[in-house]
């Protein structure tokens, strides 16, 4: 495990985080608020209106894997319980029997290939069923949403793998903006993308470990075994994606609950075999520990609801569920961090904090991959 002295000293310098980052994923990350923002270009591009002129769907119906999928439960999280309309998000490679035309798909992927999103369109394209496309440039999808007369979001092939998320999910914003299922200021891409590149400025590269919440967050995870706690549906949907991402660029295992569902498992985790043994003696030298160690990485959303029943001896909202998780994190001596708690997009709307929550989770997991040299094949 490298020391975490040795892992700023890479943070902070420039020459080596480059050399250890072939696929330039840091200049992909802060270049999220830009794709927000061509991404929106292209979308308006493609022509909405032969999906929205029919009004209001049945249901969406989205087909999306891994970064897309995130995206798809993103949506559905803002729309929540009252939505007028189902969202399901499924893998593919084929479209519910119960699909019909009072249903529209968008089929979301970052190469436009493969048969679990070349399947689906043209299976939608048979039924009569509104698609819309998202997916790379000359793409077998792009052919398939023309067979449909479908619109087709082409996704530039400058995007780098991981770091797509937003291009998928501007288009689903604006479907659903423009379908009257979110207001247009909820799904405003410039709002969006101005926190995304106020983020990236206070997280870049050039900026030191010391003022840098995303180097700040890597080094504290960089011997931990993380445990996050998301409060509610759109912080649990970034929970998920966090994990992923740490899983992916740093080989680093997280596991993601989502509160108050969750509640029992994650104070359970906090408090089993796993934690520090020796809890009360809060004086000992945490260097002494074997192994990795718990840290509790928290996804606050205060517009996460409140209770969902009445006279529960329970906790039942998100809230009151994060404070006990907490309570259980101080009496075990877990140490806490939380994501992205401070910065002007927390007192924004949802989806800017949002942006930033996940931008700053972007960052540290390429900060801890380049930490640990993954890119090139390095080991923790």
């Amino acid at each position: 495990m490298i020391p975490p002295e040795l892992a700023e000293e890479v943070l902070d310098d420039l020459d080596v985080m480059r050399a250890r980052d072939p696929r330039s994923l840091l200049p992909a990350v802060a270049g999220a608020g830009a794709q927000v923002r061509e991404t929106a270009r292209l979308t308006r591009e493609t022509g909405l209106a032969r999906i929205t002129d029919g009004g209001r769907p049945r249901g969406l119906v989205i087909v999306a894997r891994r970064e897309g999928a995130v995206a798809a439960s993103v949506l559905r999280a803002l729309l929540g319980p009252a939505s007028p309309v189902t969202v399901d998000v499924l893998p593919g490679p084929a479209l519910p029997a119960w699909t019909g035309p009072s249903d529209v798909v968008v089929v979301a992927t970052r190469t436009g290939a493969g048969a679990y999103a070349v399947g689906p369109a043209y299976e939608a394209a048979r039924r009569g069923i509104s698609l819309l496309g998202i997916g790379g440039e000359d793409a077998p999808l792009r052919a398939a949403c023309s067979v449909a007369r479908a619109p087709y979001v082409a996704l530039p092939g400058s995007r780098v793998q991981h770091t797509t998320l937003w291009s998928l999910l501007t288009p689903m914003l604006l479907l659903a903006s423009d379908l009257g299922l979110l207001p247009g200021d909820v799904a405003n891409p410039e709002a969006i993308a101005a926190a995304l590149d106020a983020t990236a400025q206070e997280c870049g590269p050039a900026r030191e470990t010391v003022v840098n919440p995303a180097k700040t967050l890597a080094l504290e995870l960089l011997d931990s075994l993380p445990v996050i706690a998301a409060e509610g549906p759109l912080a649990g949907a970034a929970g998920t994606r966090i994990a992923d991402q740490l899983a992916t660029l740093a080989g680093l295992p997280a596991t993601d609950f989502r509160l108050p569902d969750q509640r029992v498992a994650a104070c359970a985790v906090l408090g089993g075999p796993l934690a520090p043994h020796d809890a009360d003696d809060f004086f000992r030298d945490r260097a002494d520990d074997a192994g990795r160690r718990l840290r509790l990485l928290t996804i606050r959303d205060a517009l996460a609801g409140g209770h969902d029943g009445a006279g529960e001896r329970e906790p039942r909202s998100a809230g009151e569920a994060m404070e006990e998780v907490l309570r259980t994190a101080a009496r075990h001596n877990v140490p806490v961090s939380g994501l992205a708690e401070q910065g002007e997009a927390a007192s924004s709307g949802r989806l800017p904090r949002l942006a930033r929550q996940l931008a700053v989770a972007d960052f540290t997991a390429v900060y801890l991959g380049l930490a640990l040299d993954t890119e090139r094949g390095g080991r923790p």
